[in-house]
């Protein structure tokens, strides 16, 4: 089944069982999705990527929102916001270890030769599509510096 298909199980399954936290999570990704079907330049269709690029984003928002509830002393605004981060990510193919990211980032590395920060960018580019939907930019990209420095 495709992502929206999925989306919609799991919407009319919410709705059943009355759990608004998933309700709000899921109309978010719909929506998301929608905008994305409608904006120009896109035809029809999203591709599995694009599906997955924003299925990350929900996610990234909701933890960076619950990140800064957190500092600021505010968990009772931090919780719903990774539990509906927990429900989105179910949408998400399995995560990688850091070590499993390192080894892509490592094999990238010496396929393009790349020696410095100056390649941070290409090595960046090309292990984002390697690893789309499996692991976040943020890990990516210390991974990345760590081995290039």
């Amino acid at each position: 089944m495709s992502l929206q298909q999925d989306l919609m199980t799991a919407l009319k399954t919410a709705m059943k069982a009355k759990d608004q936290t998933a309700l709000t999570a899921l109309r978010a990704v719909k929506s998301a999705i929608i905008l994305a079907k409608t904006e120009t330049g896109v035809s029809g269709e999203l591709t599995e990527e694009q599906e997955l690029k924003i299925l990350q984003k929900q996610v990234k928002q909701r933890k960076d929102s619950a990140a800064i509830f957190m500092e600021q002393g505010r968990e009772d605004l931090a919780d719903p916001e990774l539990a509906e981060a927990k429900i989105i990510s179910q949408f998400l193919p399995e995560a990688l270890s850091e070590e499993d990211i390192e080894k892509v980032v490592v094999s990238t590395i010496e396929s393009i030769g790349a020696s410095g920060m100056k390649d941070m960018g290409k090595v960046m580019g090309i292990v984002s599509k390697k690893l789309a939907g499996q692991a976040d930019g943020k890990t990516i990209s210390t991974i990345v510096k760590q081995k290039l420095f």
